[in-house]
């Protein structure tokens, strides 16, 4: 299990519309797990929150029949972009979560959720870049409702594979996927300097106790479920 820096991917010349999350590391931490998972030919490959779109299209070059999701419509627009321009085939769907593909299973599902904890009601509207990582009080308001429906997203040998910030609670996320009948673990993790986002919140987080007063570093966590 890594315990130092994120690892880099080649993600590919990707093109971003101003507002749009850009891949940073945690983005290459779940890329490095979707290599490991061993994507093939034919497999159904769903990403909730593409942003740019960077992992739909890994998964498609490793052969993949891929679905992504994103509530930006910016998000979505750059997904497409970066699909046409790869000339990858990639079903970009705009919404919220998993609701896109309501009643659809997959082999994979990946996820980059909105995690970082913030003093207001997470960001709901779709033209702000901070939709993509505003998730709530306890950071978790994406989290707990992706936990809710992966279940039901997953084919019988299927895996959620999920990457999030330690700050808003590794151990609640293990619980409520184990909750809804899945086998679950830590299989990555990396620690990482404060982002910008972070740093500006940081006097609130340590108040709320979501931050240690020593801590200088995120850790960063890969979450791998599947059916018991």
């Amino acid at each position: 299990m890594t315990t130092a820096a994120a690892p880099t991917a080649d993600l590919g010349n990707l093109w971003i519309l101003p507002g749009v999350y850009a891949p940073q590391a945690d983005t290459q931490l779940l890329a490095r797990a979707l290599h490991a998972e061993g994507i093939t030919a034919g497999m159904d490959v769903l990403d909730v929150c593409t942003g740019s779109g960077a992992l739909a299209l890994l998964a498609a070059r490793m052969g993949a029949r891929v679905y992504a999701t994103d509530i930006s419509r910016r998000a979505v627009m750059t997904a497409r972009m970066n699909a046409a321009r790869a000339g990858r085939r990639v079903r970009v769907l705009r919404g919220d979560l998993t609701a896109p593909v309501a009643g659809q299973r997959f082999d994979v599902v990946v996820s980059n959720p909105p995690y970082v904890p913030a003093p207001h009601a997470r960001c709901t509207r779709s033209h702000s870049s901070a939709v993509a990582w505003d998730a709530g009080h306890g950071g978790r308001q994406a989290l707990d409702r992706i936990c809710a429906h992966t279940r039901e997203l997953l084919r019988p040998h299927g895996v959620l594979l999920m990457v999030h910030s330690g700050v808003c609670g590794v151990e609640e996320t293990l619980r409520r996927l184990t909750k809804t009948g899945l086998h679950c673990s830590v299989t990555d993790r990396a620690y990482i300097p404060f982002g910008p986002v972070i740093i500006k919140r940081l006097p609130w987080l340590r108040a709320q106790g979501l931050i240690g007063a020593d801590e200088d570093t995120e850790e960063l966590v890969i979450i791998r479920a599947e059916p018991s």
